[in-house]
């Protein structure tokens, strides 16, 4: 027995808390199973796997090979206690890097540079648009009304590469953003730029959804057709995390009355600093073997060129008009959706969309990826084989992900 252990544990007898709860120190190792050199990898601790119900996480300092890099802790269930800790770190071909992480119990407030950002703003008469972290609304709240209700129409969230919207209604449709530089600005335009904000190198809207299933909007699936989440008793939107390094977004709806019965659904759109693509983790509690979803990618209006794969990974690239009020705005756009294996029916088309048919695993859950790019990128994508080979190899990493060790001294 070390002499500090010996002095700990006489602390403790004597009734006086002990150091190791007010201090934590941890040693994480992060591997990469990969021969390929990989950007911004997202490390994800829970920390309740190695620490006691009893302690409390307020803040975490993480230094890697070169230093302190950027991190958050995410409370995620809204019990203001963290469950998460978060950052995210590049790593060389087949390599292992490792990380000390000094967690406390004592609030010690760390500001680093916002890489993503989350936001929901309510619309009202005096043009304020507040900020609020969450909203939910009665099931029998007509769509229209919940949807203008939102300035924006629903959560927006974004990394400095591209930005998202999950629209607050029936449909919750994951509309696109494209960027033609790489910032935050989702702040200052909230979907909306105009055509002067786009000469002075903003973004915008760059997707026309329609009838189809956008860029991995999730569907029920009944009789070979996406169907909406139509029968609820209350539906809502909540900001998880809004940065600096994460940003996640969860949608709940409650009693969708789906295949004759009802059951409650959540999803978590996980957006990580650095990225284009979206994590999305579906909970399902009531559901029977029969029932199934889907999800998947839009067919463009114009010029498109599409990619199916019996294994779960469905793309299209094309050219559409995202406002029809403006007709002669045009977009290229690049999308892709990337299954997990034990969620995957089969891959299919209709007339508007790339399809993945889906079924919740034993636990109720249901994981995929989507991601999206825009041509007006400065160095981006600009033909469907590019995109689609970077398709292909974000599902070689989504399907072998760095491995995370966690000593805990």
């Amino acid at each position: 027995m070390t002499f500090f252990t010996k002095l700990v544990l006489g602390l403790v007898g004597l009734g006086i808390p002990s150091l190791a709860i007010s201090a934590r120190v941890w040693e994480v190792t992060v591997r990469n199973p990969l021969s390929v050199e990989r950007k911004n990898v997202p490390v994800v601790i829970k920390l309740h796997q190695y620490m006691s119900a009893e302690e409390r996480i307020l803040s975490a300092v993480v230094q890697g090979p070169n230093g302190e890099i950027p991190s958050q802790l995410d409370d995620l269930d809204g019990d203001l206690r963290p469950e998460e800790l978060v950052f995210v770190t590049d790593m060389p071909a087949l390599a292992a890097e490792t990380f000390r992480v000094t967690l406390s119990d004592k609030e010690q407030p760390k500001v680093y540079p916002a890489e993503v950002h989350a936001h929901i703003k309510l619309f009202d008469s005096k043009l304020k648009y507040p900020n609020v972290k969450s909203v939910t609304y009665p099931g029998r709240v007509a769509s229209l009304d919940m949807y203008n209700s939102i300035y924006g129409h629903g959560a927006l969230f974004e990394s400095k590469r591209v930005g998202f919207r999950v629209y607050m209604d029936h449909r919750q449709s994951i509309d696109v953003y494209g960027k033609q530089k790489p910032q935050l600005e989702l702040d200052r335009t909230n979907f909306y730029a105009t055509e002067e904000d786009r000469k002075n190198g903003f973004g915008c809207d760059i997707l026309w959804a329609g009838q189809s299933v956008g860029a991995g909007s999730f569907r029920g699936y009944v009789n070979n057709v996406p169907i909406y989440i139509d029968s609820v008793s209350f539906r809502g939107q909540t900001v998880r995390a809004d940065g600096p390094v994460r940003a996640v977004v969860e949608v709940n709806d409650g009693d969708w009355w789906y295949g004759g019965k009802k059951i409650q659904m959540k999803q978590r759109y996980f957006l990580y600093a650095g990225h284009r693509d979206v994590t999305v983790e579906v909970k399902l509690e009531g559901t029977e073997s029969s029932d199934l979803f889907c999800t998947g990618v839009q067919k463009l209006e114009a010029d498109n060129e599409g990619l199916i794969l019996p294994s779960g990974l469905v793309g299209s690239w094309g050219i559409n008009v995202p406002e029809k009020s403006e007709p002669d705005h045009r977009e290229g756009v690049g999308l892709g959706v990337c299954v997990d294996r034990c969620n995957l029916v089969e891959t299919k088309e209709d007339d508007y969309n790339y399809l993945c048919v889906l079924r919740p695993d034993e636990t109720g859950r249901i994981t995929y990826g989507l991601a999206i790019c825009a041509l007006m990128e400065q160095g981006g994508f600009t033909s469907s084989q590019e995109w689609f080979r970077f398709l292909n190899e974000w599902r070689m990493e989504r399907e072998n992900p760095c491995r995370v060790a966690v000593n805990v001294y």
